[in-house]
């Protein structure tokens, strides 16, 4: 807290001391109003204008200061001023007080509250940036909340200080209305508490559901003006309706088919979508080749004089098949026929919002559904870049149909498949050339994170051209170039083969969206609301094709938030929880995280400690070979609870679990400390990242009066 906060926040401590030692409540009592109330009318008579200003200037100091006596300055308003003048002066002195804490809590609290629940606030205020005017004003209209308390709290939230006072402006109207009318009757009010019997009570709270039920209302009319052109049919073949069987649709009709709904999965390619066959099981399997390769490399690092492999590319790529073919099963139409979900190999076609017709080899038909669920994935994304559709480009859709390893690779983009891919093949053999246009790979990570990957593939003999920007391509006397600028300068860099990797976009295309008028986002996916809904509240989306994050992991999670809202949504809906994403890059290092890292807390002004744990020190990773990399911890100041954590090293994908679970169930570092790790394991990394963390919040005072202790002890 700078200097500026702690000058305010002694000066309101300061008058607040005040208030209190001088007994200054005492006068704003309803006994004390009564008994002065004859005199106050008199010095307004003699004084009106002074007696407003006074009067006003009183209010907004014990409203702005959150102090006691509100209730009965209201009621003064109305024995002084009466109803009409008491109700004005009062609405707006209330008003700008409230403001004035709201501000002050804002300005006092509101980075220290960040810091600490930076993610939990995350969350807040994006409901107070949809809603936060409405939840305000419900708010305001039952007088069973304190105000103080809504003043500070909403002071914390990122609504703007001008919706909040318009909004407590319009809110306390009512009850201020009430207040100052039971002041004009003063001399027949006995308690603060006669004033709101609970028939009035009631209906304040019936005024304050008044909004929740008008936004209801307000949806309900704009579902009705999305669905008017259309014809809602009288019964429904399926109670849902999946186009795509990735990984998002085939958990959305596994969990359907698991509560007893009738539920259709259309796939118009190869069930599994992306991940079995053209993304995580293939490169994963590539990968695992590439990594024994490097590690018979390195025999002689374990003892083992000679260690000769000898690649057969054609072979590796048919192990890639075979895998793929073993996990296959999983997501067969045999699998999910059994389960009970009706499954069909055609192309869906939305044509009404509860219609999709479906063709296959054989027929054409339509299906009536309650809900749809779409998750239709993602594809690579192919750059306009001149003289590309000359080139026979390669995509991670189409690298595996490779039986030919390439000479010399050039790798467009520097994120985790084309870094996943970049030193795979170059590890089997290529000349692999890796062209990013930013800084360093990687670029979500932390910079040495990046550096440490970075590191690692030149020493492999990649060539990473980090800031160089691809601007077309030539074949020139057979050989195919591609143009880069780096520094204003132009790079002339021959290559056999082009890898694209800078990306992939949502499939949003072909099966009936623009036709039935689906609403896109900014980034060119389906745009959804927290509850996966799309603007026709039947229709859903999940996965790659919606975002915000293109796992299969997140795709697979979203999938139960639609699908439960698909069936039950009419009774109980549940918001998507965002806040703790784990993912993994599955390079050598492998980098893994969950959570904030150091970069995205700086942007977003969360205040962190950072405790670093280097796996150079640790016992199996010494006896392994890979004694490189650390995990790195942010946490709240002065307290263990984790904000996220990096790893980086052997099996970070694996270590991180520990640490999702964690932060999930709100398990900080010393309880991940106090629990046993067998020895000697690389899941120690993550006990002794908790111990750098006790380490640096030793009470050193407590320690250095048991030294004393036993200093005397051995006397």
């Amino acid at each position: 807290m700078n200097f500026s906060r702690w000058a305010l926040l002694a000066f309101i401590a300061a008058l607040v001391a005040v208030f209190f030692a001088f007994d200054l409540q005492h006068y704003l009592t309803l006994e004390m109003l009564k008994l002065q109330q004859a005199a106050i009318e008199a010095y307004r008579a003699d004084h009106p204008v002074l007696a407003s200003v006074v009067y006003a200037l009183i209010y907004i100091a014990v409203t702005g200061l959150s102090l006691p006596g509100a209730t009965v300055l209201t009621l003064a308003g109305g024995a002084v001023f009466g109803l009409l003048w008491g109700t004005l002066i009062v609405s707006f002195a209330s008003t700008i007080g409230a403001t004035l804490a709201f501000l002050a809590a804002r300005f006092l609290f509101s980075e220290a509250v960040k810091s600490r629940f930076g993610d939990r606030l995350n969350l807040i205020n994006k409901g107070m940036d949809r809603q936060g005017a409405l939840y305000l004003f419900t708010l305001r209209l039952v007088p069973v909340f304190p105000f103080f308390v809504i003043n500070l709290v909403m002071g914390l939230t990122n609504l703007k200080a001008q919706t909040f006072y318009w909004v407590s402006q319009v809110g306390m109207l009512a009850g201020t209305v009430v207040y100052v009318n039971a002041g004009t009757q003063l001399g027949k009010l006995e308690s603060l508490s006669g004033i709101l019997s609970p028939g009035l009570i009631g209906s304040f709270a019936l005024l304050g559901v008044f909004p929740l039920l008008a936004n209801k209302i307000v949806e309900a009319i704009k579902a009705n003006k999305v669905y008017a052109q259309w014809v809602k049919p009288a019964r429904f073949d399926s109670n849902i309706v999946v186009i795509g069987a990735g990984s998002g649709g085939l958990v959305t009709a596994y969990i359907a088919a698991a509560v007893k709904a009738k539920v259709t999965l259309i796939e118009k390619h190869k069930m599994g979508g992306d991940c079995l066959n053209t993304g995580c099981v293939p490169s994963k399997a590539l990968i695992r080749s590439a990594r024994l390769l490097a590690q018979m490399r390195r025999s002689a690092d374990f003892g083992i004089k000679k260690a000769d492999a000898e690649v057969n590319f054609a072979e590796v790529m048919s192990r890639v098949q075979s895998v793929v073919k073993a996990v296959e099963p999983h997501d067969s139409v045999q699998r999910y026929t059994d389960l009970g979900v009706e499954v069909i190999e055609g192309e869906a076609t939305i044509i009404s919002p509860w219609e999709v017709q479906v063709k296959t080899a054989h027929e054409s038909r339509i299906i009536t559904t309650r809900s749809i669920v779409i998750a239709a994935g993602a594809r690579p994304f192919v750059p306009p870049i001149p003289g590309i559709e000359h080139i026979g480009y390669l995509t991670s859709d189409t690298v595996w149909d490779l039986r030919e390893l390439p000479k010399r690779l050039v790798v467009l983009g520097g994120g985790p498949i084309g870094c996943e891919l970049a030193q795979s093949f170059a590890r089997l053999g290529s000349e692999v050339t890796q062209v990013e246009m930013l800084p360093r790979l990687l670029v979500r990570e932390d910079s040495e994170v990046s550096e440490a990957v970075m590191a690692t593939f030149r020493l492999e003999g990649i060539h990473v051209l980090v800031e160089h920007t691809a601007k077309g391509f030539i074949i020139e006397n057979g050989e195919k170039i591609l143009f880069a600028e780096h520094d204003g300068k132009e790079l002339r860099i021959p290559f056999d083969n082009l890898l694209l990797a800078i990306g992939r976009v949502a499939n949003i295309q072909g099966y009936g969206l623009e036709q039935l008028g689906v609403d896109i986002s900014a980034g060119r996916a389906i745009e959804i609301n927290e509850f996966q809904q799309t603007n026709y509240p039947n229709i859903f989306a999940c996965g790659d094709v919606s975002g915000p994050f293109q796992f299969t992991h997140t795709a697979a999670h979203q999938a139960w938030y639609a699908l439960v809202n698909a069936l039950f949504g009419s009774f109980i809906k549940f918001r998507t929880d965002y806040s703790v994403i784990p993912w993994a890059t599955f390079t050598d290092p492998e980098v893994a995280r969950v959570g904030l890292n150091e970069q995205d807390a700086k942007a977003k002004g969360v205040v962190y400690e950072l405790s670093t744990y280097h796996l150079d020190d640790l016992d199996r990773a010494i006896a392994d070979g890979v004694a490189h990399g650390f995990v790195k911890v942010l946490t709240a100041p002065g307290n263990d609870r984790i904000l996220g954590v990096t790893i980086v090293g052997e099996q970070a994908g694996e270590l991180i679990a520990e640490f999702v679970l964690a932060m999930k169930h709100n398990i900080g570092l010393n309880k991940l400390l106090d629990t046993i790790h067998i020895y000697p394991t690389l899941s120690e990394a993550n006990k002794y990242a908790a111990g750098v963390w006790k380490r640096n919040h030793a009470p050193k005072g407590l320690l250095w009066c048991i030294a004393r202790y036993h200093d005397w002890r051995r006397r």
